[in-house]
């Protein structure tokens, strides 16, 4: 290992090591003190961020151009270390609370949040499979960690069993483009390819398993089917953080692994990724309409924001908007990430032992009692809708005007037509709040508060400066 190869790596190095650390300090500190442990993950975390950002302006590949460091993986590395940060911040209270507070979830965040870094920094597919296991691996476990609730065992099973069959697809995928190409790497695929000494029939195949493997990470349709129960089943800030960094994550490899080695088959792949895209919009939105249950509402939901950010890359094969492609994902992804954690710190803040506090009804009269929860999750459901005045319009602006400059007007209008739709279930959330009756019951939990008013205003307040936003992830565009 050289210098070069230990500076691309460091973050992802940091928060692997210091992970391992705190599982041995974990054991030294009393089981009433746990908030320390939490503490020390969000310092890692945090540290490991800084690094990224230290990093910014080079573009650097190490281990034999395995892995590469640049703007686009730094951009995701906030966007996932932010998650990381946020789940600890969401865990702390609601560990507690439920009776389930034990230092490993620190850990198991942390190995789950390298490998999401590492697989934005992949640019060999063993290095993209052996990142997705890597970040999957620790979530089966997360997703099940509440041993007290049979429905949480279930969701561990589920997305395991699940995860492990699609893995399987993502691995075949990798072995036929390496039959065909003879590589694994980006750069000899490429070259592959560009001298026409590639298996067409086996490429194509490889391509097409590969779609089927980030799918399913995306929760993109019809690879959404472990969503709802997973998302209902798992400890809601598990769910949260697996709502931003595995989406984050996923799209972050999809991005890189088709700008850089399928442009040429974007012709034909094109129409593939457009009706997937309609059919997640269409089955996410229609579906979260009959959801009485909070989160499975916003697992749906999940879903459909899917589809939309699957809307603009449809259009990642034409060479005059590819960059404008990235730019409004990562712009809405921002906007996603910052809504959809906004929205389950209020879902964790009302939740209760047993997984009551989760239906709809439970929030009657939370805007009369605990207005500081129910102006903020009504921001958050305005931003999901995409209302003027929120992130979540800027976001969805930028993802239609992608998609209409790429030729698919009739993929923007199934868009907008969806968005219409949703409508209906989000602010079904913010009638119940504020226009019925009720007494809900909200933890007294100050991070939690924090976390709350602090994201919603970032919704606000980022909403007024979209094209500074716009710049930052257009910048984030380098060597994908």
């Amino acid at each position: 290992m050289n210098l070069t190869d230990l500076v691309v790596l460091l973050p992802v190095m940091v928060v692997i090591t210091w992970a391992l650390l705190l599982l041995l300090v974990d054991l030294w500190i009393p089981k009433d003190h746990k908030s320390m442990t939490a503490s020390l993950a969000a310092f890692g975390m945090a540290a490991a961020m800084g690094l990224s950002l230290s990093q910014g302006g080079h573009i650097l590949a190490g281990f034999d151009g395995m892995v590469v460091l640049d703007g686009f993986s730094i951009y995701m590395d906030v966007i996932i270390l932010g998650a990381g940060m946020t789940a600890v911040g969401l865990a702390y209270d609601y560990l507690k609370r439920m009776g389930m507070e034990r230092g490993e979830y620190y850990v198991l965040l942390m190995l789950s949040v390298a490998g999401m870094m590492l697989m934005a920094q992949a640019h060999n597919l063993i290095i993209v499979f052996l990142s997705l296991e890597l970040l999957s691996m620790p979530l089966y476990i997360l997703a099940a960690f509440d041993r007290s609730r049979a429905d949480s065992g279930e969701a561990g099973l589920k997305y395991f069993m699940l995860g492990a069959f699609t893995a399987g697809f993502l691995l075949y995928g990798v072995a036929l483009i390496f039959g065909a190409t003879g590589h694994t790497d980006f750069s000899g695929i490429i070259n592959a390819v560009q001298t026409g000494a590639v298996n067409q029939p086996l490429f194509v195949v490889g391509m097409g398993m590969l779609v089927v493997g980030f799918g399913f990470k995306v929760a993109a349709v019809p690879f959404q089917m472990w969503t709802p129960d997973v998302y209902q089943g798992a400890p809601s800030p598990v769910t949260g953080f697996m709502s931003v960094g595995v989406k984050a994550a996923a799209l972050a490899a999809l991005m890189r692994v088709f700008l850089t080695l399928f442009p040429g088959m974007a012709a034909s792949l094109a129409p593939v990724l457009a009706v997937l895209a309609a059919l997640t919009m269409i089955v996410g939105n229609l579906l979260a309409i009959l959801q009485t249950n909070i989160k499975r509402l916003l697992a749906f939901s999940s879903i459909a924001n899917a589809g939309y950010l699957l809307m603009a890359f449809s259009s990642y094969g034409k060479a005059e908007i590819a960059s404008q492609v990235v730019g409004s994902m990562l712009f809405f992804l921002t906007a996603y990430a910052l809504t959809s954690l906004g929205a389950w710190a209020v879902v964790i803040a009302l939740e209760k032992p047993g997984g009551r506090g989760l239906e709809l009804d439970d929030y009657s009269g939370l805007g009369r009692k605990y207005p500081w929860l129910a102006v903020p999750m009504l921001i958050f459901m305005l931003s999901f809708t995409g209302m003027p005045l929120t992130l979540g319009f800027w976001g969805k602006f930028y993802l239609f005007k992608t998609a209409i400059d790429g030729g698919y007007l009739w993929l923007a209008i199934v868009g907008l037509i969806t968005s219409v739709v949703s409508a209906y279930y989000y602010l079904r959330v913010v009638m119940v709040m504020f226009m019925k009756a009720g007494d809900p019951e909200a933890a007294p939990d100050p991070w939690g508060r924090v976390l709350v008013a602090g994201l919603a205003a970032a919704v606000v307040l980022l909403s007024l400066l979209p094209g500074r936003l716009l710049e930052l992830a257009a910048q984030a565009i380098l060597r994908l």
